[in-house]
């Protein structure tokens, strides 16, 4: 999936998430933009619970940041963003598809749905009718891997909505529509989709099966106590939006700022005297040493296993030495990623144990690897990291004489 821009106009972040900040009349507009421009779009319905679920899982941090628009759907967010200065217009997914429905009569619209939801085929088809869509196709998967998705591909519809609820919607999307390198089993692409939209329960309100709340109610931003009182089973999702996510924002507005960010780097070489490199996917040519952060309540050890497994696919290497915060540095002004001022790098030197064929990245994180010869190590990499890296370089060299000594 090609993209012109995929930045979000006037947008807010909030927790590394970028949030839209259009009204609902300009978020429609630009939809019908969307339908128009020949390219494929995908939009998220965010809340507190989503955001505070990517800060867990890496590839739906990198999904909701890679969408077309990130609308914000909860009134957390809406506070989060008046502790910044800014002002967001609450859109949610009930909302969009209600005052979108209008508009669809003139393409092909299709929905997949969980086979076990709350509203079934038949009545989201009656919504689709009151809507006066004319051509649509509602599809019920199930909860296994390998969906049959080859009926849906056949009719080819202009606009997706997906009902399955985060993280489902938001990486079923993603992977049907998108090019990327992930090929999962039972893949099938949608070339035809214009815009997907993740749209949550909203049918459930359409089709009557959950009832909303009062205007007021929602007015004053107090629907998830409507939420809580018609379905108790959704305490733990409320508890996390209402509790945990203002705690985890104060943190990340207030405090991280002031620390920096626990990290751990591997110097990967293997028996021909080279070190590993990969390049972002962000950026056409940086180039790096793989590393990534340290988790609450994770060992350094723990976590440089869990990074480079999780970046390149393996952990077979033995460590060979370990230099705790060798090298600390500031983020640029408005890198918001944890919200923390910088990092501290911890470097392991790490032998390589496997083969090339074992390497295997991880796609929203790099496109490409390469190992490089060991003197070339500052000149290949990007350079912002060759400062670090020629203090890396001695290091290295250090191991590699104590082991030669032993010898």
């Amino acid at each position: 999936m090609e993209k012109k821009n995929n930045k979000i106009s006037n947008g807010v972040n909030i927790l590394g998430i970028n949030i839209s900040t259009l009204k609902k009349g300009e978020v429609l507009k630009k939809i019908e933009q969307f339908l128009k421009d020949g390219q494929q779009h995908y939009i998220v319905t965010t809340n507190a619970e989503i955001i505070l679920e990517a800060r867990r899982d890496e590839e739906l941090f990198y999904i909701l940041n890679k969408a077309d628009l990130a609308i914000p759907d909860g009134a957390g967010l809406k506070f989060a963003a008046w502790v910044m200065g800014r002002n967001l217009r609450r859109v949610t997914g009930a909302d969009l598809v209600s005052d979108f429905g209008s508009r669809m009569s003139d393409f092909r619209l299709a929905v997949v749905n969980w086979r076990d939801g709350l509203s079934k085929k038949e009545e989201i088809e009656d919504v689709l009718r009151e809507f006066k869509v004319k051509d649509f196709f509602v599809k019920d998967i199930g909860r296994e891997v390998g969906q049959d998705l080859s009926d849906l591909a056949k009719f080819k519809p202009d606009i997706l909505f997906c009902t399955l609820g985060a993280p489902y919607q938001e990486k079923f999307i993603y992977h049907t529509i998108n090019s990327s390198p992930y090929e999962g089993e039972g893949r099938v692409r949608l070339p035809s989709v214009k815009v997907a939209i993740g749209v949550g329960g909203a049918f459930d309100f359409l089709t009557g099966k959950i009832k909303r709340a009062p205007k007021i109610m929602r007015w004053m931003c107090l629907e998830w106590l409507w939420r809580l009182k018609k379905q108790p089973r959704r305490a733990r999702r409320i508890y996390q939006a209402v509790i945990v996510f203002p705690l985890e924002f104060i943190k990340w507005r207030f405090i991280h700022p002031l620390f920096y960010r626990k990290n751990v780097v591997g110097f990967i070489f293997n028996n021909k005297n080279q070190v590993l490199l990969v390049n972002w996917v962000k950026d056409n040519d940086y180039w790096s040493l793989p590393q990534g952060g340290v988790d609450k309540g994770e060992s350094e050890e723990e976590a440089i296993r869990r990074e480079m497994k999780e970046e390149i696919g393996t952990n077979n290497f033995n460590i060979l030495g370990k230099f705790k915060n060798i090298y600390k540095y500031k983020w640029p002004k408005n890198y918001s990623h944890g919200g923390y001022k910088g990092q501290k790098q911890t470097l392991y030197i790490l032998e390589f144990k496997g083969d090339d064929s074992d390497i295997k990245l991880c796609y929203w994180e790099h496109k490409e690897w390469k190992w490089v010869n060991i003197e070339n190590l500052t000149k290949e990499a990007h350079k912002v990291h060759q400062t670090a890296y020629g203090i890396f370089l001695e290091k290295f060299k250090e191991i590699k004489t104590q082991i030669t000594d032993n010898r």
